[in-house]
């Protein structure tokens, strides 16, 4: 890793919403008045391309004005380390300490140091950096057609723009900045990407691949209007990164993951690190150990090839790899991987409840005494962040309070999609007559 340089200052980026640009401005002035140089971004970008400059730099951190997935009226602040990914908790805290000291009024006004703010173009070196990370020879000869949905966020022309650059046909569709985001929330899962189910299988597309908000999150949708499901996506690239491509190291999955990393990651014999839920755990992994893959349920994943970092484009670009190497679309590589490792059906259920509600759900997994879930008995428990419940060979349950929003998360996996569904039913029933 290369050596921090304080003196390269701190790498501010900003999204595509509501005044974005301006706090981001806000956001350099208030470093700049300490004497530290900032580097403001010429314009919006993806979070991970803030990551990437602040490594390229060897900067202090990065500070991304975005609330990435969330609606529209949402805003927020993304920090990110000198090693260019989520900063660590020790990080945090002490920028919390700080934070609650200017709010005492304990520092004294200072005055303004425009001087120190350089404008910084982030897009052109993230581009750069990307083109190294695949084969585009392979991706050339497939004759693959790609279609990009940045969902009006960070990531807009981007992606299309680095396909085009190696000869590969590919298309866009919201693309133009909206910070309504059309009127969906810029989130890459289902129902929010219907318009690029629609799109690719108008324009009889491949594939589709979907960013968030501030693309560092991956969805995908298959050329038949199939969702590909980020625990999917994350599976396809396992097999392949440690399979075909050889790649060494372990697995780092956020405890929400679906099981098919651990049968895969067996197979290939690499071990699994699982971690609390939330993308910096998975960094901390990547830091400490090798790890050829690291990624979460959300739709966030990190390569060793790259950076400690999820990043959405550098996910499609290595899905768009698979493709090309496999000659499969996803939903064959799916449908390859349930035949080798058995069926997968992951869901998920959020529930806003009245006060306790969740303390109350969470007990009630925890207590022993709570041995059934509809036909299946209740073979294991862990509470590494939730509560997950093992059904035997049919899967598993989970249930865990959100972190950042006011509702409890309901998660099943098992080997049939109808049985997902009644145990989401079942379990959505039982914790609201708590």
């Amino acid at each position: 890793m290369r050596a921090e340089k304080p003196g390269s200052g701190i790498v501010v980026g900003y999204d595509t919403r509501f005044g974005s640009e301006r706090f981001a401005r806000v956001a350099a002035e208030a470093v700049a008045a300490t004497g530290t140089p900032v580097w403001l971004a010429a314009e919006a970008c993806p979070t991970p391309a803030v990551s990437l400059l602040v490594r390229l730099r060897c900067a202090a951190g990065g500070i991304q004005i975005t609330a990435s997935h969330n609606p529209y009226r949402w805003n927020g602040i993304k920090y990110k380390a000198s090693y260019g990914s989520s900063a660590s908790s020790a990080i945090v805290a002490q920028i919390e300490t700080e934070l609650a000291t200017v709010l005492r009024g304990g520092v004294p006004s200072l005055p303004p140091r425009g001087d120190l703010i350089h404008s910084l173009d982030v897009r052109a070196p993230y581009l750069e950096t990307l083109g190294g990370l695949v084969d585009w020879d392979r991706l050339r000869a497939s004759k693959f057609r790609f279609l990009i949905d940045p969902m009006h966020g960070a990531g807009r022309g981007l992606l299309r723009e680095i396909f085009h650059r190696h000869g590969i046909e590919a298309g866009e569709i919201r693309g133009n900045r909206d910070p309504l985001f059309g009127g969906v929330n810029p989130e890459q899962i289902e129902p929010h990407v219907e318009a690029l189910r629609v799109a690719v299988r108008a324009g009889g597309y491949d594939v589709g691949f979907a960013l968030d908000g501030d693309a560092d999150r991956i969805g995908a949708i298959d050329y038949d209007g199939t969702f590909i499901t980020p625990h999917q996506i994350f599976a396809i690239l396992l097999w392949h990164l440690a399979g075909a491509r050889e790649l060494k190291g372990g697995v780092a999955k956020s405890f929400s993951t679906t099981k098919m990393i651990d049968k895969i990651a067996e197979k290939f014999g690499r071990k699994v690190w699982e971690t609390p839920i939330g993308f910096k755990y998975i960094c901390e992994r990547m830091l400490e150990s090798e790890i050829v893959l690291g990624g979460e349920e959300s739709g966030g994943i990190a390569t060793k090839l790259y950076l400690p970092e999820r990043d959405a484009t550098v996910s499609a670009l290595l899905l768009a790899e698979v493709m090309a190497w496999h000659g499969k679309r996803l939903g064959e590589l799916v449908a390859m991987l349930h035949r080798e490792f058995g069926e997968h059906h992951y869901g998920r259920v959020d529930l806003t409840l009245k006060d306790g509600q969740k303390e109350k759900a969470l007990e009630r997994f925890e207590d022993a005494k709570f041995t059934k879930l509809l036909d299946w008995p209740i073979v294991g428990r862990e509470d590494l962040d939730g509560v997950k419940v093992y059904l035997g060979e049919i899967g598993w349950a989970m249930v865990r309070a959100s972190g950042t929003e006011p509702m409890l998360r309901v998660y099943v996996e098992t080997t049939r999609a109808d049985i997902t569904r009644r145990l989401l039913d079942d379990i959505t029933s039982l914790v609201k007559k708590l």
